[in-house]
């Protein structure tokens, strides 16, 4: 029986000083930029994030002893990086000293660059009007409050993703991807409030579930 691991079971989901190795703002920024391209050097991404080349091969360095990236095939004297072949979400731990914390800074700088990302894309947006007049520029920002028990807020999250796998699949393959297609940015979330008791009573077993056909039909 083969004893070899995966890089997902071999690196921790739950270690403090992994989780806490990416929340940086730029790091973050040279490991989104690596998925867009799916490789870059350090000279490529400095020119991307204005960084300077050294900064941004300590931090991709930086990555790569953590497990995020990995080196590429060189191409030539070009030593580009790639991110690594797995995705990951970290999982706090209670029983790990200082994951949970870990993850809560993580949470907060990705929060924070996906929001200035965003009202970034609004402003240029507004600014360069007469430049991209006519341009279908889908953009949406929901705010809504449901009640669901944590079972249906697993299958909603699931289903979500689910609809959106076809379209991250070709951020990997570029031949899949439609004339006019467009390098979209998704981010979500979703949380419950802890201001609000949970509803009392037993569970409803008429209830259709709400993602079920029978609920859609009601509908």
């Amino acid at each position: 029986m083969s004893t070899e691991q995966t890089n997902e079971t071999r690196l921790s989901r739950s270690d403090p000083e992994r989780i806490r190795a990416l929340a940086h703002p730029l790091r973050l920024a040279l490991l989104e930029y690596l998925d867009d391209t799916g490789e870059a050097t350090a000279t490529q991404c400095a020119k991307h994030t204005g960084e300077s080349v050294a900064n941004c091969s300590f931090h991709l360095r930086l990555l790569a002893r953590y497990g995020f990236i990995e080196p590429a095939e060189p191409r030539g004297r070009e030593r580009p990086w790639r991110p690594s072949t797995h995705r990951e979400q970290f999982v706090p731990d209670e029983s790990v000293p200082g994951s949970v914390r870990a993850v809560v800074e993580l949470a907060e700088v990705a929060v924070r660059q996906e929001a200035e990302g965003f009202i970034g894309f609004l402003h240029q947006r507004a600014d360069r009007g007469a430049e991209l007049a006519g341009r279908p520029l889908p953009a949406s920002m929901t705010k809504d409050a449901f009640w669901a028990t944590p079972d249906e807020t697993d299958a909603l999250l699931q289903a979500v993703g689910a609809l959106l796998e076809p379209y991250v699949a070709r951020t990997k393959d570029a031949s899949t991807r439609p004339a006019g297609a467009l390098l979209m940015r998704w981010f979500a979330t979703s949380h419950p409030d802890l201001a609000v008791d949970p509803a009392p009573g037993p569970e409803a077993p008429d209830a259709p579930h709400p993602l079920s056909p029978d609920a859609s039909k009601e509908a």
